[in-house]
């Protein structure tokens, strides 16, 4: 069984599928618009600047509208993640430039022997990028993430003597709720 995952849409993709049912004329202020929403500090002000958004172009393009409420949601999930990791993950686009590079090499090849060898040749390009692209490029520091889980676990095992994670580079940037 797989571990349970957030749902992440593409926000760059979700823009493409509303602008498509825009007509061209209205497609640069509607993508202005758009990119308004996801500029916010957190999702509450983003959801309230969407709701504002979808206010203003209902009457002129009604289904654009409807998209954009329907699923606005789920592009909202980058922000229960650490503020540093927003850049990396509200797009899909370096994930699919991977598999891009994949599916290149496997074409050279034209037609595998077997399986084996064609998951070899992915997992051989695979490899190569950890260690050379995101090797040398801190892509997401993990790091951040394990800490941001040890403070909501802790967070709700004791709420009232939680430790607050301040972010210093001095010391291990924790500090105890008390003494604020």
């Amino acid at each position: 069984m797989l571990p349970p995952v957030d749902f992440k849409r593409c926000i760059v993709h979700f823009y493409r599928n509303i602008l498509s049912l825009c007509p061209r004329r209205l497609r640069e202020d509607l993508a202005a618009s758009l990119k308004t929403i996801h500029n916010r500090e957190s999702a509450d002000e983003a959801q309230a600047k969407a709701e504002r958004v979808v206010s203003s172009w209902r009457k002129l393009l009604p289904e654009a509208a409807s998209v954009l409420s329907q699923g606005l949601e789920e592009t909202l999930t980058f922000y229960s993640y650490p503020r540093r990791h927003w850049r990396h993950i509200r797009s899909n686009n370096p994930l699919e430039r991977l598999f891009l590079k994949v599916r290149r090499r496997s074409r050279v090849v034209g037609v595998f022997p077997d399986v084996t060898s064609c998951l070899m040749l992915a997992a051989a390009r695979l490899k190569w990028t950890e260690e050379k692209r995101w090797g040398k490029k801190r892509y997401m520091d993990v790091d951040l993430l394990l800490e941001d889980l040890i403070q909501k676990s802790k967070e709700v095992r004791d709420p009232d003597n939680a430790l607050q994670y301040e972010g210093g580079m001095a010391g291990n940037g924790f500090t105890h709720n008390s003494l604020h």
